[in-house]
């Protein structure tokens, strides 16, 4: 008899049921008010980052070093808390670690080779 994955099998007499998700996993998920809070914090960062279009004179080395680490930190809350990240495999984590240290690399090349910082010498 097959089964699909959403369906519960019957417990036979004698038998134990199947554990949770969270007793399989050993963790709660966080609250609704923790992505609340998470999704303010967010949207405030992204306020930040667009108000840096409103700096006058700003150069192209200040708008980088100011918005790289706003990149970063973005980068981080989505995928330790939307993506749950911190509750998977460190595997996983690694993964996207070197994700954002490539894509970090790529972009300061990529800026670097088109003389971008050249401005700020």
């Amino acid at each position: 008899m097959s089964t699909s994955t959403h369906e519960v099998e019957p417990v036979e007499p004698g038998e134990t049921m199947p554990e949770s998700h969270v007793e399989a996993h050993g963790h709660q998920h966080p609250s609704d008010a923790l992505y609340i809070k998470v999704a303010i914090f967010l949207g405030a960062l992204t306020a930040l980052e667009v108000g840096t279009y409103f700096l006058e004179d700003a150069s192209t080395t200040m708008l980088v070093v100011l918005l790289f680490p706003m990149m970063i930190v973005k980068f981080v809350v989505v995928a330790g808390w939307f993506m749950h990240l911190k509750y998977d495999n460190p595997m996983f984590r690694r993964i996207f670690v070197f994700g954002l240290v490539l894509a970090v690399l790529v972009y300061t090349a990529a800026l670097t080779s088109l003389h971008v910082f050249a401005d700020a010498v």
